[in-house]
């Protein structure tokens, strides 16, 4: 199966593909739009024999060569403004996509049933896959069956799924949908999707322009020539227009069909639950609305759904998605459909039987996290970053963890969610509460350094988000350290949801309680950084790549240094240079980089330039970043094992770079923690 940095490239190599087929598409509609204004030219220059150029094939020597000149470069100069301004216009990524369809955001604290099942599922998707957990949308007005999942990054997605679809849908359907659109996040798909909309919106904007003109010699009702020939110019830029859409959706089709096969199939992977995809697609066949969507943008959008959102003519032809039945058969060949319909969950649990299975699996996860966060924090046992396991696979294998999910860390995910405290978690959604559960992390367990951390907090004018963190100390400390970075994900949508000054607020806020103490942790160093790249204003559109290793070796010698660091431990003399230079070159083996020197040829650390590298690296071809990987994994690995605080940081490159991790230490659970 091919790794993710492999469906990266595929993406990138697909992209060049759409270019090819736009470019022809673009030279057939200047074709028809040149012959077009030839006749017209013809028919208005008072030119006898108009008929017999036609017919006699005469036209290219009878209508000057300008006509055709003018036409080309006007027809390909709105096109690909047209094109221009529809990617720029998507600059917003995901969400941009969202509103343009009418999408609402589900709050992060909504208290809507089948919202809050939606928003469960997706974070637990998101934790078992290492991606940052995406806005979640919802097309209220839409009663078919769909969903899809848009962004320029990994790391900044967002999913949509129709009203239809949380009604008919049960949870185990809808995970299959989700764990679907996760797949085209994962396989690197979005980018194209969203290029795709803005590119083809060129190719069939001739026929709007044939459409207008038609709609206003109408209305004004001209009867003379000149109107009756922009009625005829009209009707043909109308029938140009259907040409633009013949080769808009026959892209479409051409790029999205196999890859929504692909996705069905990760799906299955990643819940070892194939009647979740099967079930999805049986509830669509029998579903009254189907699939369809109603918005103006269904067309536009039908490369990007979970199944067909239009009609179209020549099914098999222009269809963006395979038949249903192919798909079933393929996702899982022994579905029985009778069957599975007896046997189907409802779509929706009664508030007793959640109530019930709620408190359940509450009440034991809490009995061994806190537990496990109690031991952890006791004074003088080991420090949560010394916690690892022993680390069996190579750093081939390792590299190849980056984007793939698997049952086993869902149900990792699921636990992981239901241990947090209940109070936690719903400050976890809430804007205010979040920022200051992010704060609350990061405060010292020391008396007194917690209480220069708060005045350091209320110098700074931020007196309320000061006691906010100090009122959730009590929830924050019951964790142990493999929970905050989940924590962080869950935090993000609601901060995210802020304006970019309470970005700011939060990212120098965090800056002020690291520096309190004028030292800066490994754990606050991964904080901060992930932190601080989630919350950065970024420019619109996709993040340029295509660069080398080789091109960045000072930056990926930094980061190997850094991760050597985290893990290597003294040796019986106390010294660890020897073990930190052979752990270095590990890793530079991996990326081709020349071996050091000596143990002192190590570059100075810094938290600034350790993030500027890791910044500087994001622009890595996909290829490229595999290598890097790999070699951190080298790096990390050395010893034979990965401890928590090489995990996280890990996570942290992994969330920077756009190239997702899952839980490396999910085999242990809270009570081996606490051992």
């Amino acid at each position: 199966m091919a790794t993710f940095f492999e469906h990266q490239d595929s993406a990138r190599r697909n992209t060049k593909v759409l270019v090819l087929l736009y470019v022809l598409a673009v030279l057939a509609v200047i074709v028809a739009v040149d012959l077009v204004l030839a006749v017209v030219w013809l028919a208005t220059s008072g030119v006898e024999g108009t008929t017999a150029y036609l017919n006699t094939g005469s036209l290219l020597r009878a209508v000057p060569a300008s006509v055709f000149l003018w036409g080309a470069l006007g027809t390909a100069g709105v096109i690909f403004l047209v094109s221009a301004w529809n990617v720029s216009k998507l600059g917003g990524g995901g969400a941009a996509v969202a509103e343009m369809v009418g999408a609402r955001r589900i709050e992060p604290g909504t208290r809507d049933l089948l919202e809050r099942r939606l928003l469960n599922v997706v974070e637990e998707m998101a934790i078992a896959s290492g991606v940052r957990v995406p806005a979640v949308y919802v097309m209220d007005g839409e009663a078919g069956i769909n969903a899809f999942a848009a962004g320029w990054s990994v790391s900044n997605a967002v999913v949509a799924v129709t009203r239809g679809t949380l009604e008919t849908l049960n949870r185990d359907e809808l995970q299959g949908v989700v764990a679907h659109e996760f797949s085209h996040i994962l396989n690197g798909d979005m980018r194209l999707n969203i290029r795709m909309i803005g590119v083809l919106a060129g190719i069939v904007f001739i026929g709007a322009i044939g459409e207008f003109l038609m709609r206003s010699q109408r209305g004004g009702g001209s009867k003379n020539s000149g109107g009756s020939y922009l009625v005829v110019v009209g009707l043909a830029l109308m029938v140009i227009g259907y040409i633009g859409l013949f080769f808009s959706r026959l892209i479409k089709a051409a790029v999205s069909r196999q890859r929504e096969f692909l996705a069905d199939a990760s799906a299955v992977q990643f819940t070892r639950n194939p009647d979740g995809v099967a079930g999805a697609l049986d509830r669509i066949r029998n579903a009254p609305r189907g699939t369809l969507i109603e918005n103006a943008h269904a067309e536009d959008l039908s490369h990007m759904f979970f199944a067909d959102s239009v009609k179209v003519w020549f099914g098999g032809l222009f269809d963006t998605h395979p038949p249903i039945e192919e798909r079933i058969a393929r996702a899982h060949p022994r579905f029985q459909p009778a069957t599975y319909r007896q046997k189907r969950l409802p779509t929706e649990p009664t508030d007793e039987e959640a109530a019930k299975a709620g408190v359940k699996k509450l009440e034991a996860a809490k009995a061994i996290v806190f537990g496990a966060a109690a031991a952890l924090q006791e004074p003088g046992g080991r420090r949560g970053g010394d916690i690892g396991t022993q680390w069996g696979r190579s750093a081939k294998d390792s590299a190849a963890l980056v984007g793939t999910v698997d049952g086993g860390k869902v149900d990792y995910a699921k636990r992981l969610l239901a241990a947090l405290p209940p109070g936690l978690r719903d400050q976890l959604h809430d804007p205010e509460g979040a920022r200051a559960a992010l704060v609350a992390l990061l405060l010292a367990p020391a008396e007194d350094v917690l209480q220069g951390q708060i005045s350091a907090l209320k110098a700074a004018g931020m007196e309320k988000l000061s006691r906010d963190a100090a009122a959730l100390l009590p929830l924050t400390r019951r964790l142990g350290q493999a929970f905050h970075l989940p924590a962080i994900d869950l935090a993000l949508p609601a901060v995210k949801a802020s304006p970019q000054a309470a970005h700011d607020d939060l990212v120098k806020a965090l800056e002020i309680v690291i520096h309190a103490d004028r030292r800066v942790s490994l754990h606050e160093f991964v904080v901060l950084t992930l932190v601080r790249d989630q919350l950065a204003a970024r420019p619109k559109g996709p993040a340029p790549a295509g660069r080398r290793i080789a091109e960045l070796e000072a930056e990926a010698r930094l980061l190997l240094s850094l991760v050597a660091h985290a893990g290597t431990r003294p040796d019986a003399t106390g010294r660890r240079g020897e073990a930190l230079r052979e752990a270095i070159d590990a890793g530079a083996k991996e990326m081709s980089l020349g071996a050091l020197a000596s143990a002192g040829a190590a570059v100075e650390l810094t938290l600034n330039k350790a993030g500027a590298a890791l910044t500087a690296l994001k622009q890595l071809a996909p290829m490229q970043k595999a290598v890097l990987v790999k070699g951190l994994f080298a790096t990390v690995s050395h010893d034979g094992s990965i401890r928590l605080a090489e995990a996280e940081l890990m996570r942290l490159a992994g969330a920077v770079l756009d190239c997702p991790l899952p839980p490396l230490l999910e085999s242990l659970d809270p009570a081996t923690l606490a051992a």
